[in-house]
């Protein structure tokens, strides 16, 4: 077989995945970014994630005419409260647990998410994905077990910005058809700097190896939101799971290089159920979707 058919039968790589790698790597990136601000108050850290958005969000919004205020301006108001909760609570434990740990965590955000939309959307959840959710806390409960740098309070912390991120996929969702994706990120951005300035007067002025990371913050987790709304335009959402859980990877990688965290077996292991648990969930929820 020659090399030219050998290229008429490959497959080029989608662009969706091209840009959700890159989307996993920025929020990555900045997952790590915001651990090195650890000696910072955890609400100026949120401040910092939002403004660095923020500056180049709003102009582009005034310079394309998109509406600021919004039609559900109630409900972005709910969405942008329920982010920051979960934001807030996220960067707190990251300053106390290892950051593979706490991503891997955060991962049951789509659990909860799903259960609050079967609740109160009466969205279906197919047998599937119940045992996804089982998979994906024993992964947590492995975790707790085994990795004795998680303390009960870090745990809860992360449980708590898992079930906000949940609550934050039924509002989007919600959202999704009715408000443009920039109102609704501008929206957050918002709020998060409201709420952050109520705690100024536990604020300090970054030491000098501090500033990359407060400058890269927020610019890195908007690359991350633009490179991820874009990737689900390419390619469907049961294609780009399986990639957006690089961000675990990377995560794992810098904080072995960063932080010198390691992982023994068993701990690991629960990061691997959980991993497990979330892509079963997704594949559960394209296998109801397409069986209604």
């Amino acid at each position: 077989m020659q090399i030219s058919e050998l290229r008429l039968k490959s497959r080029p790589i989608s662009k969706g995945i091209i840009y959700i790698l890159i989307a996993t790597l920025s929020f990555a990136i900045m997952n790590a970014m915001a651990k090195e601000l650890s000696g910072m108050h955890p609400l100026q850290v949120v401040f910092l994630r939002a403004f660095g958005s923020f500056v180049f969000i709003f102009p582009y919004m005034l310079y394309r005419r998109i509406s600021i205020v919004g039609s559900n301006p109630k409900i972005l108001l709910a969405r942008s409260l329920v982010g920051v909760v979960s934001l807030a609570t996220f960067f707190i434990a990251l300053q106390r647990i290892p950051l593979g740990s706490a991503v891997s965590i955060r991962y049951l955000g789509p659990i909860f998410g799903a259960v609050l939309a079967w609740f109160y959307l009466k969205e279906r959840v197919s047998p599937l994905q119940w045992i996804s959710f089982a998979i994906a806390f024993l992964g947590v409960i492995v975790i707790k077990g085994f990795d004795l740098r998680i303390d009960y309070l870090s745990l809860g912390l992360m449980l708590t910005s898992a079930f906000f991120l949940g609550m934050v996929f039924v509002l989007i969702r919600y959202l999704s058809d009715k408000e443009h994706y920039l109102t609704i990120i501008n929206y957050f951005m918002i709020v998060c700097m409201l709420v952050g300035l109520c705690f100024v007067q536990y604020w300090r002025m970054p030491l000098a190896d501090e500033w990359p990371s407060v400058i890269g913050i927020g610019i890195f987790g908007l690359i991350g939101q633009i490179f991820m709304t874009v990737a689900f335009k390419h390619s469907e959402a049961s294609v780009l799971a399986p990639f957006k859980y690089m961000e675990l990877v990377y995560a794992l990688i810098m904080g072995y290089i960063f932080f010198g965290e390691g992982y023994a077996l068993l701990p690991m292991l629960g990061i691997v159920l959980i991993v497990i648990g979330m892509v079963l969930n997704v594949y559960g929820k394209e296998k109801n979707t397409s069986s209604t």
